[in-house]
């Protein structure tokens, strides 16, 4: 099984429609930790019908493709991927319910050689599907651990992308501290990621962990918070962008602390596992408006 250059930079994803509701929005918010305390009212306005705020990575779970990368045709050895970076650009606020279409390509193909892997890129756009209002794009890279050495064989390769920006070397700025819940996963999941690893002790264990892991996206999505609490004063109309590389599960039940640094509408951070002393996303970047 190998892949191929021009059928990943091809593969035919198709638009996916979603129906999201109020609801929808405030149970993503409950799973990755808004409310945890029910009087800030902050962070009641996203988990709250009456002054609702939807939260700008809300978006990664919409119009979402599936797990396309399981088809046989692909060429990928799916069991050895890896989520590597992901990356939103807020273009407006997310309304409180919406119809949207997800539009997703493959935008980067990239061979780091034998037995060193490959990398893919891949866009998502999110659109209102009545009035065709662009709300966010998404850009993930993912890591495919069994698939270097493809362009020796005559393939193409594309220039592997730009290298997120290493945090600063001084203290940080700010620090906001994140406990989540022992059943944050299982929450989660019902968000749209229904991978047994996230909830499964005995897929878990045969993966290498001694009980299920938060979904990245989710830890990405704490860390999103806050940011968003912490210098946008829970405003998602002041988030234009925000980006960040997995480097560490995180355990559901185990505390992030993520630590910012601020240069203008510009913005770095990092999260760690308080428990461990582990960094989970590094190489964190957001931009203020």
């Amino acid at each position: 099984m190998t892949i191929d250059y021009e059928t990943l930079r091809n593969w035919p994803f198709g638009d996916v429609e979603q129906t999201y509701t109020a609801r929808d929005a405030m149970f993503y918010s409950l799973a990755v930790g808004y409310g945890a305390d029910p009087v800030d009212t902050d962070d009641l306005a996203f988990v709250y019908e009456k002054t609702l705020r939807v939260p700008p990575t809300f978006a990664v779970v919409l119009g979402f493709p599936g797990f396309w990368a399981r088809d046989p045709a692909s060429g990928i050895d799916w069991v050895r991927l890896l989520h590597g970076e992901q990356g939103i650009e807020i273009h407006q606020p997310l309304p409180r319910e919406a119809t949207v279409i997800g539009r997703s390509r493959i935008t980067r193909v990239v061979d780091k050689g034998e037995g060193k892997g490959a990398l893919l890129e891949i866009e998502r756009t999110i659109r209102d599907k009545a009035t065709g209002d662009l709300y966010a794009t998404l850009r993930q890279i993912t890591f495919c651990r069994g698939d270097g050495g493809f362009s020796a064989r005559g393939g193409m390769s594309d220039p592997a992308p730009p290298a997120p920006p290493a945090v600063p070397e001084r203290a940080p700025d700010h620090i906001c501290e994140s406990p989540t819940r022992p059943e944050t996963a299982l929450l989660y999941r019902l968000c749209g990621d229904d991978n047994p690893l996230h909830a499964d002790p005995q897929v878990a264990r045969a993966a290498g962990f001694e009980r299920p892991i938060l979904h990245g996206l989710a830890t990405w999505a704490v860390a999103a918070h806050a940011v968003l609490r912490t210098v946008c004063a829970s405003d998602p109309g002041r988030l234009a962008r925000f980006h960040a590389r997995f480097t560490a599960p995180v355990y559901p039940g185990e505390t992030l602390r993520t630590e910012i640094w601020r240069d203008g509408h510009a913005v770095n951070f990092r999260a760690r596992v308080v428990e461990r002393d582990v960094i989970v996303l590094n190489n964190g970047s957001a931009t203020l408006r």
